[in-house]
């Protein structure tokens, strides 16, 4: 899947990316790189607020995940179960986020789960860059779902 096929998917289907002008940097089974600006996504305090960035933080791991899942050509559901989050340095400006793969035991378990039982749930990480340093942290746990499994 090419940034761009990424970016359209995301638009179109989670409409809030479209709203806070996310934009993919870079899409690929490895990382996802996601980018938005400051002015759709301020605060009372001209910075990036917390909500803003963590919904970027969890739409990039997201994003890593539903790359993955493509490029195997399994059709899930994807859905965040829960999520911690680190906030390190105020964000003033346009600011990215990279999810990158997780290590392949984790992703072979995943796998494994989720075509023996239609369902699986994995642990992938998001950092949030700004300025050359990294502003925050999403630890995010994902459950996929196969397309005929409920909730």
């Amino acid at each position: 899947m090419s940034p761009s096929e990424l970016e359209t998917y995301l638009h179109a289907h989670i409409p809030m990316s479209l709203a806070m002008q996310a934009s993919v940097v870079r899409a690929s089974p490895e990382a996802v790189v996601l980018s938005a600006p400051l002015a759709p996504n301020i605060n009372h305090r001209d910075t990036v607020f917390g909500g803003s960035a963590s919904a970027i933080a969890i739409l990039a791991a997201w994003s890593l995940l539903h790359t993955r899942m493509s490029a195997e050509g399994l059709a899930s559901r994807l859905v965040i179960q829960r999520n911690t989050m680190s906030y390190e340095e105020p964000i003033v400006g346009t600011f990215t986020a990279t999810a990158e793969a997780p290590d392949a035991q984790a992703w072979s378990q995943f796998l494994r789960m989720f075509k023996r039982k239609g369902k699986a749930r994995i642990t992938v990480a998001s950092v949030l860059h700004f300025d050359g340093a990294v502003a925050g942290r999403l630890e995010g746990e994902f459950v996929a779902l196969g397309m005929n499994s409920t909730f």
